[in-house]
């Protein structure tokens, strides 16, 4: 109970974050959702409607939950892009947590367009928006939009949707260095241990969408999702051995009696 995500001025007990894309419906995205764990939904407000009430609308599935909505700019490919569907789906629901996302490679690797979403990122954290930053896993990028003010630096495991995996250990664990702020792994997540692995390195949280949705059996990959995130901070938590190049005996032979 102790060990809570602080992300801003808001609080949550789980450390897993789920996406809201690529579900057949509304339901069984509530459902995975819920099996979870998880406090927070990321819904890329260009492509599944949370803002008109006369269509289809994905938060009335989750009215009678605790669950919180997390817009992101997903499709926007500039900073002005961003700034403006944020400022109108505040607007629309007034809804200030937010994930800031700038692709800058549309085509194949979905990689952020960093210098365009620090430039957002300063901007919206100005306006009052607590401002999770998806990018890069590069530690100087990650400092940068600290300082333009994310509550929140989100860098990539691998491409997304790729569901590789962690691909640089090292830079997760050089990301959670360079910053004070919390570091939620998003992106390239593929299966539980991948999760659990991100974890492992350190990071406080972890994002996933596409490793539940397409998953054979989307209800049962999101539990083994919130395990995995709890094993993962846990053996964070409590410190992995230091490894070493030879074997080390189980029990020690000092002081043994001779036969």
């Amino acid at each position: 109970m102790s060990d809570i995500l602080k992300i801003g001025n808001y609080r949550f007990k789980s450390r897993l974050i789920v996406g809201s894309g690529k579900y057949p419906d509304f339901q069984t995205t509530k459902d995975a959702t819920l099996a979870s764990g998880a406090e927070m939904i990321t819904v890329a407000v260009r492509r599944v409607n949370i803002t008109n009430p006369d269509e289809e609308n994905l938060m009335d599935y989750f009215r009678d939950t605790d669950v919180k909505f997390l817009p992101n700019s997903a499709g926007c490919t500039t900073a002005e892009e961003a700034i403006t569907l944020f400022r109108l789906t505040r607007e629309a629901t007034g809804i200030d947590l937010i994930k800031l996302e700038v692709i800058g490679d549309t085509q194949k690797t979905l990689y952020p367009d960093v210098i365009e979403t620090i430039k957002a990122c300063e901007v919206l954290s100005k306006e009052g928006f607590t401002v999770m930053a998806y990018t890069n896993d590069d530690p100087i990028i990650a400092k940068r939009l600290e300082d333009a003010g994310a509550a929140a630096v989100m860098p990539l495991a691998a491409p997304i949707g790729s569901g590789l995996g962690v691909q640089n250990r090292y830079n997760v664990v050089f990301v959670r260095e360079a910053v004070d702020v919390p570091v939620i792994v998003d992106a390239g997540i593929g299966q539980a241990s991948d999760a659990a692995a991100a974890m492992e390195l350190g990071a406080d949280a972890v994002l996933t969408n596409t490793a539940i949705a397409q998953a054979k059996e989307p209800i049962v990959m999101a539990e083994a999702m919130k395990h995995a995130v709890v094993a993962g901070r846990m053996s964070y938590l409590a410190g992995r051995i230091p490894k070493r190049p030879y074997a080390t005996a189980s029990s020690p032979v000092d002081g043994m009696i001779q036969f």
